[in-house]
């Protein structure tokens, strides 16, 4: 109730808001999702919802689909239950028909938003087990789950599903294998829409702001799910999380700008925001309603395209998002040097590329704009308006929290194995500046388990991040 207050708050700013999912585990364990925890929620949900309709919000739900995640198995659902008894069939028992039971009466009960997390397609009964293969089984548990929900979304057209983990996809990890294991069955989105690419994690590339190889996470995600067939205004990034818990790597607000611009720049139709909205001061929500407004007509009217490389293979990529009007391409320097990256023209009936400005940047490296090419400091996330979007009014200003090196220049590094289960490296330390020693470490399975280490020429402001024992050091400095 309090975060409902918040959004109250800041939709009187002017930020745009349409839902409210209440998140994971709102349900008392033996409820069957149809009762709520009562020690948080004594008196039901009934005055959250009539506060929700009220301040014109459509109030939402998590379910965590089959998997027992914090619930109890209800009677009903016992004879869907595997032999080890953590998720149940969909095709078998009982399970199924109550479950859709369970999302009626919510949707009879006010609610129009439902979030389908922790779904697991393996899971047999005993007897099934027994008699039928993984791939038999998989493929019956998603055809009766997708065909009850096709029902339930004729029945209830304004009702919108969205997707989280289970549905396709492999989100450990931007060093991870492409094309997916996991792959992405684009059937999926007859009944969902959205399907999420993955809570922002680190990623496996190196950045002196912790935050922007989190960016880079997203950004590659939804790069990933483009390229399995999705359109990106059915992505959920999910990339918006601002807060202090574990979840979130305790950030409260650090580097907020430019993970919400990047964000609406990916092209999603389901934007969601998590975390703490009190974070966010009436300052911040004025310059975050800007933003919505700037792309509410990109978003609902233009279209948005990829270009560029693969952000987990460190190359500069971007998103670009026109109109008739003009076009804002957000673009990223992932790389370990200073990066120059074409910005191309994203429809055949688009105006050649002329008189963009820089309207959004990090701060230190002062990004050049020549016709449609930038250039960007090393890790440096910048936004460019053409058109109509290059006018002052469109100025978002610059992000202070993230401090690009002006310069920055390879140092050679001699490494040796001095046989105790180390490697030393000796290097001539620059006169001034900081010191960045990157290296990367893989796992015997060849996955990354990334790290990166920064620090001063005089020995201050250590701290860890991630990737690459190539055996490469950089100098850079902001001066």
């Amino acid at each position: 109730m309090k975060e409902l207050d918040e959004i109250i708050r800041l939709r009187s700013l002017g930020v745009h808001f349409d839902y409210y999912m209440m998140d994971a585990f709102w349900f008392a364990p033996e409820g069957g999702y149809r009762t709520w925890r009562k020690p948080n929620w004594p008196n039901g949900p009934d005055a959250w919802i009539a506060k929700c309709r009220a301040n014109r919000l459509l109030p939402g739900m998590w379910f965590g689909t089959n998997e027992l995640v914090k619930i109890d198995a209800a009677p009903q659902w016992k004879d869907s239950l595997t032999a080890k008894g953590g998720s149940m069939s969909f095709y078998e028992g009982g399970f199924l028909p109550d479950f859709m039971g369970v999302l009626q009466y919510w949707y009879d009960h006010g609610i129009r938003m439902f979030k389908f997390d922790f779904v697991d397609f393996g899971a047999p009964t005993p007897s099934a087990e027994k008699t039928q293969t993984r791939e038999d089984i998989h493929a019956k548990n998603e055809t009766v789950f997708r065909e009850a929900l096709k029902k339930f979304r004729a029945k209830n057209p304004d009702a919108v599903l969205v997707a989280f983990n289970g549905f396709g996809g492999d989100v450990e990890s931007t060093a991870g294998p492409f094309p997916f294991r996991n792959a992405v069955d684009l059937r999926w989105l007859e009944v969902f829409d959205s399907l999420y690419s993955g809570d922002p994690r680190p990623s496996d590339v190196p950045e002196v702001n912790f935050w922007r190889s989190m960016d880079i996470y997203s950004d590659h995600m939804v790069r990933r799910y483009e390229q399995s067939f999705l359109p990106l205004e059915r992505i959920d990034s999910t990339g918006f999380m601002i807060g202090n818990t574990g979840t979130i790597y305790y950030r409260k607000t650090n580097a907020w700008k430019g993970m919400l611009l990047l964000m609406v720049a990916r092209g999603g139709w389901v934007n969601t925001i998590h975390g703490n909205l009190e974070f966010l001061d009436d300052e911040k929500a004025k310059w975050f309603a800007k933003v919505q407004k700037i792309y509410a007509s990109l978003q609902a009217m233009g279209r948005t395209k990829t270009f560029g490389g693969i952000p987990g293979d460190v190359q500069p990529y971007g998103f670009g998002s026109l109109d008739s009007d003009g076009a804002i391409y957000t673009v990223v320097n992932p790389a370990q040097s200073v990066q120059e990256i074409e910005m191309p023209l994203l429809s055949q009936a688009q105006k050649p590329l002329q008189g963009g400005r820089v309207i959004f940047r990090d701060a230190g490296f002062l990004p050049i704009v020549g016709g449609n090419t930038i250039k960007l400091g090393s890790g440096q996330m910048a936004a460019v308006g053409f058109g109509r979007y290059a006018a002052p009014e469109f100025d978002l200003g610059i992000q202070e929290d993230v401090r690009i090196p002006r310069t920055i220049t390879p140092l050679q590094a001699s490494f040796s194995d001095n046989g105790s289960n180390a490697i030393e490296a000796t290097i001539a330390p620059p006169v001034k500046g900081d010191l960045r020693i990157i290296f990367q470490q893989r796992g015997q399975d060849g996955g990354h388990h990334a790290q990166l280490a920064r620090r001063s020429s005089k020995r201050k402001n250590s701290w860890n991040r991630a990737e690459d024992c190539s055996g490469a050091g950089r100098h850079d400095s902001t001066d």
